[in-house]
């Protein structure tokens, strides 16, 4: 009795302790503000913090895929006869590698500076077709980058250009392989303008000098003093803001550069990100949730005001730098940082973009799934799981005075390619992510289990009161007769048996 009572009386009071402990904690949120603390101390840029490592050599495989569009109708085009018809060429895929080189911290370790060195390798097995033998038919991009330098040099100048470009046999469409539109071939024309100026560069491909190449130094906070900072560019080639664009809004530099987000995002946040070859920040917002590998992540994408005309959001009227010219819904002149080249960037298949720009060819049909560009979050670590940055690099064609070939043109925004660059973590530093996951569950929800275990106790508790008042004794007896034999040795003195009563508790 005594030991089932003091296990009733223990199991309770324990019970009530830890319930109250559990609630008290969980209450106060003392175990999820220390796991907080610690993972923000954790993550930042410094030496032997979790994520540095990871941060200067990215293990999981980058992936960048060209898509190109290929002409099928280059003279009924220019005659004006019929819009341009394209078929889509690819994926020629390629391996992408990108460590941070110079890795040097300054400003007493609040910030930290790094190129990012990008190297490329074919991958023929990832791949549609032969780089070397794949023809494609597209814009002739060095000579309509010319004649939009001649812009506005006067009728006689440019008829002068354009006889002599005839001259060699330059029109406004070319042929080549796919290898030598993404590195480089020898342009007639750029050979020409080379004797006349010899800074000029007589090699023309979409990638050449890329291999190898970075986008400059950037200096970044390392989040050390504030966890909301982790990643957040501080200047770019030594700048804090551009000066391409006509507002300060457009000349920001905001944001990561998208390897890394700050612990703990929110649904609601609104994710800044530099991108160089667009010349500009853009922002993402929450999507859905999803899960990679195990993996819950946030996934956050460019809404379509991000290249919205600055009529239909006022925060792009910065980037037309010729208001009577500002193109609509979708797109983004950046002839101003590609040596004054007519190149205009959109989504793939002008995703998000105004209806007239896929409607003015023919073979382009934008799809969400395929041509959007997203990135995949996990919310607690701020880490990406899954991205994939999708963008297209078009040819603004439009009639430019004295030139011969234009004179058909009407403004046409015209596809050469696009690129989707994508990763996906990699098995081993998915299971360390999961690991910590657990851990920072576990830790955060300690004050739930110890309620738990409180309330399992108590119920112990309840259970043995039960059963010890079930079994406890009754006071109340009842009396009931039994024979009783004669004894053995009073056999001979007395006469067959008696009766006796006995006591017999009543159950």
């Amino acid at each position: 009795m005594r030991k089932g009572s003091c296990c009733m009386f223990m199991s309770g009071v324990v019970g009530a302790v830890l319930l109250i402990m559990g609630i008290g904690l969980f209450v106060s949120g003392l175990f999820q503000t220390l796991i907080h603390n610690k993972l923000k101390g954790e993550i930042t840029l410094t030496e032997g913090s979790k994520i540095f490592a990871s941060w200067k050599n990215p293990p999981p495989p980058v992936y960048i895929q060209f898509f190109f569009f290929n002409l099928t109708n280059p003279e009924e085009f220019l005659k004006g006869e019929a819009k341009p018809r394209l078929t889509e060429m690819g994926p020629y895929t390629f391996r992408q590698y990108r460590p941070k080189r110079n890795v040097t911290f300054v400003d007493n370790g609040k910030k930290v500076s790094a190129y990012t060195v990008k190297s490329f390798v074919f991958l023929p097995e990832k791949s549609v077709g032969d780089l070397k033998v794949d023809m494609v038919t597209t814009v002739n991009i060095p000579a309509v980058a010319v004649m939009n330098r001649l812009k506005g040099m006067g009728f006689w100048v440019s008829s002068g250009v354009s006889m002599y470009m005839g001259s060699i046999g330059t029109t406004l469409f070319m042929t080549h392989t796919v290898e030598e539109m993404l590195w480089g071939f020898k342009d007639p024309l750029l050979t020409r303008l080379k004797t006349i100026k010899p800074d000029t560069d007589e090699y023309f491909g979409i990638m050449r000098n890329k291999n190898g190449s970075d986008d400059g130094e950037f200096v970044y906070h390392t989040g050390k003093q504030n966890y909301l900072d982790f990643g957040r560019i501080y200047t770019w080639k030594g700048e804090k803001m551009l000066s391409i664009w006509k507002t300060n809004q457009s000349n920001m530099i905001n944001g990561s550069d998208g390897s890394g987000f700050h612990p703990f995002l929110s649904k609601e946040e609104r994710l800044n990100v530099f991108t160089p070859d667009l010349c500009r920040s853009i922002h993402m917002r929450f999507e859905k949730e999803v899960e990679v590998k195990g993996i819950p992540a946030y996934r956050f994408t460019p809404p379509r005001a991000v290249l919205a005309s600055g009529k239909n959001n006022p925060e792009n009227e910065g980037f037309c730098l010729t208001p009577k010219n500002c193109l609509d819904d979708g797109v983004l002149d950046v002839s101003v940082c590609r040596n004054g080249a007519p190149v205009v960037v959109s989504f793939p298949h002008f995703h998000l973009g105004a209806e007239k720009y896929a409607k003015a060819i023919d073979g382009i049909s934008p799809v969400h799934k395929l041509h959007q560009t997203f990135l995949d979050l996990n919310p607690t670590l701020g880490v990406p799981v899954r991205a994939m940055k999708r963008a297209q690099i078009n040819i603004h064609l439009e009639r430019v005075t004295g030139f011969l070939l234009t004179r058909n043109l009407n403004g046409t925004i015209f596809p050469i390619l696009f690129l989707n660059e994508s990763v996906v973590i990699d098995d081993a530093s998915a299971a360390r992510i999961q690991k910590l996951l657990l851990i920072v569950t576990l830790v955060s929800h300690f004050p739930l289990v110890l309620g738990a275990l409180g309330i399992i106790l108590l119920l112990v508790c309840i259970i043995l009161v039960i059963r010890f008042y079930q079994n406890k004794p009754s006071a109340k007896k009842d009396t009931s007769y039994a024979p009783v034999s004669a004894k053995a040795d009073d056999q001979d003195e007395k006469n067959g048996t008696y009766i006796g009563m006995t006591p017999v508790d009543k159950s």
